[in-house]
């Protein structure tokens, strides 16, 4: 919603105690979908696991690494799969949102927990946009080295040639490396606090999927996304 925009419709205006009753209402229905959240969680945590093999080549800014390096000497993985092609000019927007909104990684090292970004772009074109963009997450390029296996297909990031955002979870037994778990679409929200944010103001994401009074500012959906430093 611009600063140009007609103003908008507003909420109710009820008294103090009606809000507070309204209020209390939508407690009990948070309550419960967070403790259905947690049973959600706890079944994610314990999906079987599939064995996935460590002959992957990735570029960093220090080389080439295997899948295994990209552990750190840590037990558990999470590679955020950055849409960002081989002659693209810029990162994807929606990708950008996702990795503006990460927590700091030193509290998912102190559990045991890695997490870095990969995508299809030259190492080079990867560093110059995490340097527009101000990050320091470790990111590497997985365009396929040779005839060696493609990590992108393989991990369904690039389908029939055109990328697609998403995340995956790996966890390593020594030297074998398994897959845990895999989302895209709205499931890497999860990573995304701009959308919990957005979740609680009045306007919401102002998109027009959402559920919302008439008079609530709504454009399609993704259609003001755009990078930090573009608005």
């Amino acid at each position: 919603m611009g600063t140009n925009d007609t103003t908008p419709a507003l909420p109710r205006i009820v008294s103090d105690d009606e809000w507070r009753a309204e209020l209390a209402e939508l407690r009990v229905r948070e309550k419960a979908l967070t403790r259905e959240l947690d049973v959600l969680n706890a079944q994610r945590r314990t999906l079987p696991m599939v064995a996935v093999g460590n002959d992957y080549v990735f570029q960093g800014v220090d080389g080439s690494r295997s899948l295994l390096d990209l552990f750190d000497g840590r037990t558990q993985l999470i590679v955020y799969h950055f849409m960002f092609g081989t002659d693209w000019d810029a990162g994807c927007d929606g990708c950008s949102w996702v990795v503006d909104a990460m927590s700091h990684p030193a509290h998912l090292n102190a559990r045991d927990v890695s997490i870095v970004l990969s995508s299809r772009a030259p190492i080079d074109a990867l560093v110059a946009y995490r340097e527009r963009m101000g990050w320091d997450m470790p990111w590497y390029s997985a365009a396929p080295v040779g005839h060696g296996p493609d990590f992108n297909v393989d991990m369904g990031a690039t389908v029939n040639g055109d990328e697609h955002h998403g995340l995956s979870v790996f966890i390593r037994d020594g030297d074998q490396i398994y897959r845990t778990y895999h989302t895209g679409d709205r499931g890497v929200e999860h990573l995304g606090s701009h959308w919990t944010y957005l979740d609680l103001v009045p306007y919401g994401r102002q998109e027009d999927w959402e559920v919302s009074p008439p008079g609530w500012p709504q454009d399609p959906a993704y259609a003001d996304q755009r990078r930090h430093d573009e608005y």
